[in-house]
């Protein structure tokens, strides 16, 4: 209903259609242009410097809808927005599903990273559904790092898991690193070449592929078990160089998945290791090595993401005798417009496009932490869509929703006005207001001493036309007398209408802040998207400065913000 040249993108212009339909079917078929217009900017924080085309937009657009009959409106939103009122809440399961053969008391789970980046919300979904069965079954816990690739692992990364598993509230019950389990390892490789189920290899990483490609086996294969132990004792005394031999499974060299023809075992790789420095540079494949520590872990069920291969542990497994373990995997938690895979967001961070790995605008744990997000969101979120084995792509805004009403109980309010504007109001009485910074918690209150000048908000006087009475927020209403070059009011009595219009405000002395906007990193094409951090610059009042860094409050009609310096915040 409003034209392409608004300026407003083609998913904005649909916002504002369907909210207008939302506000007018709740209200008896008429829509409220305030109600829109905040609707709008909620899920569109960006366009907050657009304040005057937005307003264009949805009067021209609520004119339009308020024109139709109730049943038209229904009708257009059954056909075109039929979602549109859903709440995010509502999608998937609330609660995980039972899992088989879990006995009670006799059950252990691991969290398994590899410290090779920064945590991750993808990561803090699967260690919460890790968790989550480990309380119902009480079960034990382990935090295990996959570290046997030392040209990826760093210790930061060791402390970006540590940190955020302590940050979501997870009680662990042991700790280890693979690393530490090499000579251990060690035992269970030799015991296959002397068993014949692994073999040295010294072919060229070209001549494997090739040949399992081809479906060929080497002539290594066939070799003596003794030239295979020969090889891998020079291996151990470190007599082998990178690249020059490793050690292969003796797998299916027929079978259609590739990944199981022979697969490798162990590789040199001559690079310090940041917990075990030059001791070893044997080490075990990613498969390897996650296998015989499920083994020695007591591991009983392992829920992780499908893009591991369960076949390839299954037949080492077989080969060494462990026993059967129970194997859920789920897709990878996948959010729109934020890639959570290192290679992807590693860019970024080189090339300056974001601050760092705490940009509030990646998906890691510590970019979630400046943004607001609080731990019991994610366990509730991650209550809330379960896990499923079909790829599934979410919408920050659920995640976000949910934790703007976790945080609601907790939040100061904090009167906050961006873009703000002079408004004089004559005839306006001198008056100190007390006001609660919760309208139900009792979290203490201000008392602000106003005097008839105020800054509101450029986007709520777009909207207002000379003769509008509205209301100065938990103060007096005011008529306008002039709406154009320097705004006028003038007092209008104490009356307090449930359907007039409120107006956030700001006394003269207020503190100039600035508001960071996270939006998606990335675009429908895939593209970085240049405008993902928007910033909204304003005044807010005096109380601002009693604030803790870190704490999160809410700029009514405005939104959740965090805190994160002394004068920026970022948006919840």
């Amino acid at each position: 209903m409003v034209e392409e040249d608004s300026g407003m993108s083609n998913r904005a212009l649909a916002s504002v259609e369907a909210g207008a339909l939302v506000n007018a079917i709740r209200h008896g078929g008429k829509a409220e242009v305030g109600a829109v217009i905040g609707r709008v900017l909620a899920e569109f924080p960006e366009l907050r410097h657009k304040a005057d085309e937005v307003a264009s937009a949805v009067r021209s657009t609520v004119a339009q809808i308020n024109k139709m009959s109730l049943q038209e409106q229904e009708v257009m939103m059954a056909q075109k927005y039929p979602d549109a009122e859903r709440p995010a809440q509502k999608v998937g399961r609330v609660g995980l599903p039972p899992l088989p053969n879990a006995v009670k008391g006799k059950t252990s789970f691991r969290l398994p990273p590899e410290p090779s980046g920064f945590m991750t919300v993808g990561h803090a979904m699967a260690f919460t559904i890790n968790s989550i069965y480990a309380e119902t079954y009480d079960g034990e816990l382990w935090l295990r790092f996959e570290d046997t690739n030392p040209r990826k692992v760093a210790k930061r990364y060791y402390e970006s898991f540590r940190h955020g598993i302590k940050w979501l509230g997870i009680r662990l019950d042991h700790e280890k690193n693979v690393s530490d389990d090499l000579d251990l390892i060690y035992d269970y490789g030799k015991r296959l070449i002397q068993e014949d189920k692994a073999y040295s290899c010294s072919c060229s990483e070209e001549k494997v592929k090739r040949l399992r490609f081809e479906g060929q086996a080497c002539s290594h294969r066939t070799a003596p078990v003794e030239r295979s132990l020969t090889d891998w004792d020079l291996m151990l005394a470190k007599k082998v160089g990178e690249g020059e031999a490793f050690i292969r499974l003796k797998g299916d060299m027929q079978n259609l998945d590739y990944s199981l023809r022979d697969p490798n075992l162990f590789r040199v790789i001559q690079k310090p290791h940041p917990m075990t420095g030059d001791r070893y540079t044997l080490w075990p494949t990613y498969y390897l090595a996650n296998t015989i520590e499920d083994e020695i872990c007591g591991i009983t069920h392992i829920l992780r993401s499908s893009e591991f291969s369960t076949e390839l542990q299954r037949l080492i497994r077989e080969a060494l005798g462990f026993r059967t373990l129970d194997v859920i995997q789920f897709s990878r938690f996948n959010f729109k417009g934020t890639p959570v895979h290192k290679r992807l967001l590693r860019p970024l961070v080189e090339g300056k496009l974001v601050t760092g790995w705490d940009d509030p605008r990646m998906p890691t744990v510590d970019g979630l932490m400046r943004r607001g997000v609080i731990p019991e969101t994610i366990r509730e979120f991650t209550l809330q869509v379960g896990y499923t084995k079909s790829e599934h792509e979410y919408d920050w805004s659920m995640l976000l929703s949910l934790n703007r009403k976790l945080l609601d109980p907790h939040s100061k309010r904090i009167f906050f006005v961006p873009d703000p504007v002079e408004l004089k109001v004559e005839g306006a009485p001198k008056r100190s207001v007390t006001i609660p910074y919760h309208p139900e918690v009792d979290l203490g209150e201000r008392e602000i001493a106003t005097s008839g000048r105020f800054f509101v908000s450029k986007s709520d006087l777009a909207i207002l036309k000379k003769g509008n009475v509205f209301r100065l927020m938990e103060l007096y209403d005011v008529e306008l007398t002039s709406d154009r070059g320097e705004p006028r009011a003038r007092y209008a009595g104490e009356e307090v209408v449930r359907e007039m219009r409120k107006v956030q405000w700001v006394t003269p002395g207020g503190i100039d802040i600035e508001v960071l906007e996270p939006g998606l990193l990335f675009d429908e094409q895939g593209n970085f998207n240049k405008e993902s951090l928007g910033v909204a610059k304003g005044l807010a009042e005096v109380a601002f400065s009693s604030l803790k860094l870190g704490e999160v409050v809410q700029f009514p009609r405005f939104g959740f913000c965090r805190v994160d310096a002394e004068r920026t915040c970022i948006m919840a």
